[in-house]
């Protein structure tokens, strides 16, 4: 059993093949047993930013990862609130598997130090790190030692452009999983 377990946190408003294809080619390079996505409450890089109700975005990851055996989810950070401190995530999730390893993207690792707790954070998880081919190397900060960089392809879907095509009345196929799509055009999402 690899009993290696990949946590990758964000907003997915709504999750997108993007984040499917480049968790799918992590879990692979890094030979993890899952990956759990866990949408977060309120993003504590994001607090200004008006979000899908949490409860939306739990959906839509539920439904894009439903057959998906190597994929699951947490409500944690949802069911808890308030902002959404990966520490406090990691702590929570540390209780139950042994090896966890927390995926963020580039742009996240040239910020890392200005997260919270984030000594504590690579205490209780590896960091790895999508790295695409158009990343461009910035300033490193100390986090960078600590960081296994996975080269991932570079896929140029982003939920701020789906959001925008659906309240424009544009196709969102090929960009989300169509049990998604079928979702936001139920509950009208991003219409307004």
């Amino acid at each position: 059993m690899k009993n290696k377990i990949g946590i990758f946190g964000g907003t997915f408003d709504p999750i997108h093949y993007g984040h499917l294809i480049t968790a799918q080619y992590v879990l692979e390079k890094r030979d993890l047993e899952k990956i759990f996505f866990i949408p977060c409450y309120v993003s504590p890089h994001k607090t200004n930013l008006v979000s899908s109700e949490s409860e939306h975005r739990l959906n839509m990851v539920k439904l894009a990862i439903s057959n998906i055996p190597f994929f699951d989810y947490s409500d944690y950070e949802i069911k808890s609130e308030g902002i959404s401190y990966t520490y406090n995530t990691l702590l929570h999730l540390s209780e139950k598997y042994e090896s966890l390893e927390l995926i963020i993207g580039y742009d996240n690792l040239l910020v890392f130090d200005k997260w919270n707790q984030p000594d504590e954070i690579i205490r209780l998880a590896k960091l790895v790190v999508m790295k695409r081919k158009t990343d461009i190397e910035e300033k490193r900060n100390r986090f960078f030692n600590n960081a296994v960089l996975v080269d991932t392809p570079t896929i140029e879907i982003s939920s701020t452009d789906i959001r925008e095509r659906v309240r424009n009345n544009l196709p969102i196929d090929f960009l989300v999983p169509e049990s998604v799509k079928k979702y936001i055009y139920e509950v009208n999402l991003y219409k307004q």
